[in-house]
């Protein structure tokens, strides 16, 4: 048991101070039901538990009184040890952050010194907490410093942490300490996405092999000596990314979130871990340390970063930056700290790089070699969402050292747009779920490799060249690479354009010969079809997963393979999205949910209908948080026929939900009718050419965007001529 108190079973609601409490979507969330399921429950059951907090309109409930509660009524077997404990988390009465710090500190010392920690599981929970703190100060210093930004409260402030504080410890023994924490703390985050400014996985990754940080490299002796710093580290998902790292420095304004990455950091690795609160700009909480890489996805667009005090500081060798150029104040504080030949990797808004405001401070970061990349990457790849983000890779001149004569341009976006698998015929831009990340990583690090080997690259049109610094050093001090690389060949050629057009004249004449022949007036004696619902007897498909004819899960979580997104299957794609935490298998205390050959994904947000049955192509992908996976008994259900029929647009008003911004679709409430297998695979049949003729539409699309496209950009710059 996690929490030693037992809930009251006369109905009285006696709630210890310490017990966590859970909301109607919390209890949906352990019944695997709907909210307003559990809105019937407490208007028909007498002796449905009393809310214990919250408000009128959104009570809470203690989290033991309803477990207990649903369990005798049959609808709970056994809550899951990792929805308890983010329950456990969630309603912790000193909030999220406060809890996390609680559980990371315990982690470490399960992690560090499991000895210690066994000792004290064995106690009761008030001599664990008066323990605790003695035991949690020497492990937190021994591997963040004297000065470390996690405060272990007194015995009374961590009475109410002990029942999610020995969850967490069962959890780590399943999952691994470190795993436990990025499932906890990634929770928190998506239940908080307003209140933090992340730095997804995959730029996270780029920017740390940009920086030498991704992997361990030893010196002339064979000794790895790494040292890395992030001045605004937010929640650690930069230096999280930095396998290399023997000691990672991190400052953050923020102190709780200073906390949460001192844990996080200290968790993933078994190096030294130095993280101080503060403001970087105005308080350098480490003033001489100069590393051998600094990562950094500094704040942007601020007025208030410390133009007035700070004018005559030493750290801007390169200009007093305007009052409208925070970010290329943080630039030179990155090269401030590190050391002559040391990198710097900045995420970076790609207004930075042409401001008028900040062109004099560009010029000298050219002129003297400090700045040798500008990326820009596609649009989606970190926030702001909507703007595609550049990084700029930076190098403390040496002395002695000659100024580097070239500046690498990349487009990332470019490379994106032409990535294999079918992405180079996608109308549009990838967007936020749909970057071909392998591809980005392989350009940039490619490119990059070879200019800091080289000093130049073969220059790829529309891709990447390295320009003579001397040519970027006009009144703009323009750095945009779109504006400096030559435009790509016309839809790839003429050969390709060629190409495209042959493979679209196929796809027509293919698309003619799956288009539906007319439907035949119906005959008087023939059957009724399925959709008439008032001359067939109707399920729904949460009749049909109660009775074991389907199976129904939820897609989301950390999963190590490709993530199958809403938009893939609006598109008629394979998967494409970038799982937010990967994880090894045996860091889930779950069987994760990975998509078979026959099961049917239907997306839930949207505003309409749409199901597709996984093939072999796309079967192994783990779906998305918005998608439902459906695996039908083949020897009750035909897959094709269960997708066919929930298209419909009569499911579709029947089974949805409206908010303020989005439609929700109920999949429990859609409905088909009962028919014999051999029925069911006549119609599957026809679903299944169907689905044929609106792929190969898609197909058709696509060829045709990139064929017009290509021959629009040929005639434009030369390569195709009019006749």
């Amino acid at each position: 048991m996690l929490d030693r108190h037992a809930a009251p079973r006369d109905g009285v609601s006696q709630v210890p101070e310490n017990a966590a409490e859970v909301t109607a979507a919390g209890i949906a969330r352990l019944a695997g039901v709907g909210r307003a399921a559990v809105s019937n429950w407490r208007r028909r059951h007498a002796d449905f538990p009393k809310p214990v907090g919250g408000t009128e309109t959104s009570p809470t409930f203690a989290l033991g009184d309803i477990e207990h509660w649903l369990r005798a009524q049959g609808k709970l077997a056994e809550v899951p040890l990792r929805e308890r404990v983010r329950q456990l988390l969630a309603g912790h009465p000193a909030g999220g952050a406060a809890a996390l710090c609680h559980v990371g500190a315990v982690l470490l010392l399960v992690r560090d010194r499991p000895g210690v920690w066994g000792r004290l599981g064995e106690a009761g929970d008030d001599q664990l907490a008066e323990l605790l703190p003695a035991a949690l100060a020497p492990a937190l210093t021994a591997r963040l410093g004297e000065d470390h930004p996690v405060h272990t409260p007194d015995p009374a402030g961590l009475r109410p942490s002990v029942p999610l504080l020995r969850g967490a410890a069962e959890l780590a023994a399943e999952l691994g300490p470190r795993e436990t924490y990025e499932f906890l703390l990634g929770r928190h985050l998506d239940a908080n996405p307003r209140q933090y400014t992340l730095t997804p996985p995959a730029p996270a990754t780029l920017m740390a092999a940009l920086a030498g940080l991704a992997t361990a490299r030893a010196d002339d002796q064979g000794v790895s000596a790494r040292a890395g710093f992030d001045p605004a580290s937010g929640t650690g998902g930069v230096l999280r990314a930095a396998r290399g790292a023997e000691t990672v420095y991190a400052q953050e304004l923020d102190p709780d979130l200073a906390a949460l990455t001192a844990l996080r950091l200290a968790l993933g690795s078994d190096g030294q871990v130095r993280v101080r609160g503060g403001d970087s700009l105005r308080a350098d909480a480490f003033p001489g340390l100069a590393v051998d890489a600094v990562v950094c996805h500094p704040p942007f667009n601020e007025r208030d970063w410390g133009h007035d005090e700070l004018a005559y500081d030493p750290r801007w060798e390169y200009g007093f930056p305007a009052r409208t150029e925070s970010e290329l104040a943080w630039v030179q504080h990155a090269l401030a700290h590190a050391r002559d030949g040391g990198t710097a990797v900045l995420l970076m808004p790609p207004a930075a790089a042409s401001r008028r405001s900040g062109r004099r401070i560009r010029a000298d970061l050219l002129r003297r070699g400090a700045l040798r990349a500008v990326v820009a990457l596609p649009a989606g790849a970190a926030p702001p969402y909507g703007i595609p983000l550049h990084l700029w890779v930076l190098r403390r001149p040496g002395a002695g050292q000659p100024a580097a004569p070239r500046l690498l341009l990349i487009d990332a976006a470019a490379a994106a747009g032409h990535a294999p698998d079918g992405a180079a015929v996608s109308s549009g831009s990838p967007g936020r779920d749909k970057l071909p990340w392998q591809t980005v990583h392989t350009t940039v690090l490619d490119a990059w490799r070879a200019f800091d080997r080289d000093g130049t690259v073969p220059e790829q049109p529309g891709v990447c060249r390295a320009l003579p610094v001397i040519e970027l050093l006009d009144d703009d001090v323009d750095l945009a690479p779109a504006r400096h690389l030559p435009p790509p060949t016309a839809g790839g050629g003429v050969a390709e354009l060629a190409a495209v057009r042959r493979r679209l004249t196929a796809t027509l004449a293919r698309t003619a010969e799956l288009t539906p022949a007319a439907p035949a007036e119906p005959r008087d004696e023939a059957p009724p079809l399925p959709g008439a619902q008032g001359r067939r007897l109707m399920t729904t498909v949460g009749e049909l997963a109660r009775v074991g004819a389907l199976v129904l899960k939820t897609g989301g979580g950390p999963v190590a393979a490709p993530l199958l997104t809403e938009q893939d299957v609006l598109a008629g794609t394979g998967p494409t999205g970038t799982p937010a935490a990967p994880a090894a298998p045996e860091a889930s205390a779950e069987e994760p949910v990975l998509t078979e050959v026959g099961d049917v994904v239907v997306p839930l947000i949207g505003g309409g209908t749409v199901a597709r049955v996984i093939d072999e192509a796309t079967a192994g992908a783990a779906p998305a948080r918005n998608l439902c996976l459906l695996r039908p008994d083949p020897e009750v259900l035909d897959p094709w026929f269960l997708a066919g029929y929930l298209r419909g647009s009569a499911n579709q008003r029947q089974a949805s939900s409206y908010a303020s911004t989005a439609t929700r679709l109920d999949v429990r409430r859609l409905r088909l009718p009962r028919l014999p297998l051999a029925d069911q695979r006549r119609y599957g049949e026809r679903y299944r050419t169907l689905a044929s003729f609106e792929e190969t539409l898609r197909l058709a699309a696509r060829l045709g965007d990139q064929l017009v496209r290509g021959l629009y950009d040929g005639l434009a710059d030369g390569t195709v001529q009019p006749d």
